[in-house]
């Protein structure tokens, strides 16, 4: 049966359940009652799957469905490093020659990790797409199986088994929100969960700068994006499946869009309130919650966290600009006259308001300003943007002149 005349059913989803036993972690799904939100909030926690990322899933359920022929000729995969790695663990369980191509700005952790479970890498210069095209000349010369990230039904199927596992797990599940790059994920988990219950939401979340799903259904075209520009590079894809944008018109309620921004203030969250790591693309389902981007209102609601493998050389940054968006983190630029006491005026002003001053930058050689002049600029911590207000307010009272707000 070839890939155009196969159909996803349910009987075919629950197939892959029973055949992923063993290999596939079933997955907690969490009370997320810690994290600020207007809504119940469960967290199907696919960043602690093995590989940590859902596409285990889909990848070792494909790879299943081989002849023995097909198995022994090999398998190619491309990915930005989740499905290369559940590729490649699913290959090496059943003892399968693997090449993945890889972009070549793909996280270094995922591309040796992916190196790590035995698979050959390539890698291919510029982004997925063309990681993406690199594989199929490479499968066309040989006689491997290219094993798709997400417009594949046996894939979909796998990553369907994450609905039967919700449905199981919380029975009074009113919404499902699920992240989307090509649609693999969303497409299969919708699907699985509006069979078993046709009255449940299903949302899908992309990031606002690879929007390529969201635009697609917006226009009633398959759009593929020029350029696509996250950190959330799980779901950094151009163009979304033939086969996924189908199901995802037929099965998806709505689709939003989070900014950078956004994922990053999930992310923070998810450290801080419920100490789980999500990557990017895992935290933007919780992005869509926490910014009420949704229709979800005090209803019980599932967010998948898709993936946990987050590069941790940009950690640091993201943790800093989720600091920045929700109110942690505030810098202040006052003009000041360069005379004795003054820092100790905007020191106390600040300490009296309860903040904490972090870092302290003087100029006294900025052209818009009197020669008795300077500019401090002062980093602060604080607990939200109502304390912002609160020194801002507390240093103009005291007769400081604040220049810039950048928030």
């Amino acid at each position: 049966m070839t890939e155009k005349t196969k159909k996803l059913t349910l009987e075919k989803v629950k197939y892959a359940a029973k055949t992923l036993e063993g290999l596939v972690r079933k997955t907690d799904l969490i009370n997320a009652h810690r994290l600020e939100c207007n809504t119940h909030i469960y967290l199907k926690t696919e960043n602690l799957q093995n590989t940590g990322s859902f596409k285990l899933r889909g990848a070792a359920y494909k790879i299943s469905q081989l002849s023995d022929e097909e198995k022994k000729a090999g398998i190619i995969a491309c990915s930005a490093g989740n499905h290369a790695q559940g590729v490649a663990l699913a290959a090496a369980s059943g003892g399968l020659k693997c090449t993945i191509c890889m972009p070549d700005g793909a996280p270094i952790s995922k591309i040796e990790a992916t190196k790590a479970l035995g698979a050959e890498v390539v890698l291919v210069k510029g982004t997925y797409n063309d990681a993406y095209e690199h594989a199929l000349i490479l499968q066309q010369n040989s006689n491997a199986t290219f094993v798709h990230p997400f417009d594949d039904i046996d894939v979909m199927a796998g990553q369907g088994t994450i609905a039967l596992e919700i449905m199981e797990q919380l029975d009074h599940v009113e919404a499902i929100v699920v992240p989307i790059g090509g649609g693999g994920l969303i497409a299969g988990v919708a699907f699985a969960a509006k069979k078993l219950n046709p009255k449940i939401k299903i949302y899908g979340v992309q990031a606002e700068n690879a929007s390529s799903m969201f635009d697609s259904i917006a226009s009633g075209k398959h759009i593929t994006t020029e350029t696509v520009q996250t950190f959330a590079d799980g779901i950094a894809v151009k163009t979304p499946g033939v086969q996924t944008l189908a199901l995802v018109r037929e099965y998806v309620d709505e689709i939003v869009t989070v900014t950078e921004d956004e994922i990053a203030t999930a992310i923070l969250s998810l450290m801080e309130k419920q100490k789980l790591v999500a990557e990017g693309a895992g935290a933007t389902a919780v992005a869509a919650l926490l910014f009420n981007k949704l229709p979800v209102e005090n209803k019980h609601v599932v967010a998948v966290v898709s993936g946990g493998n987050i590069d941790v050389n940009i950690l640091s940054r993201v943790i800093t600009r989720g600091l920045i968006t929700s109110g942690r983190q505030h810098t202040l630029e006052i003009a000041l006259e360069d005379k004795p006491g003054q820092l100790v005026g905007v020191s106390t002003a600040i300490q009296k308001c309860g903040a904490n001053v972090v870092r302290v930058d003087y100029s006294d050689s900025d052209p818009n300003t009197s020669v008795t002049s300077c500019v401090l600029k002062i980093g602060i911590e604080t607990r939200g943007f109502d304390q912002i207000e609160s020194v801002e307010t507390a240093l103009r009272a005291d007769g400081f002149n604040i220049i810039s707000f950048p928030h």
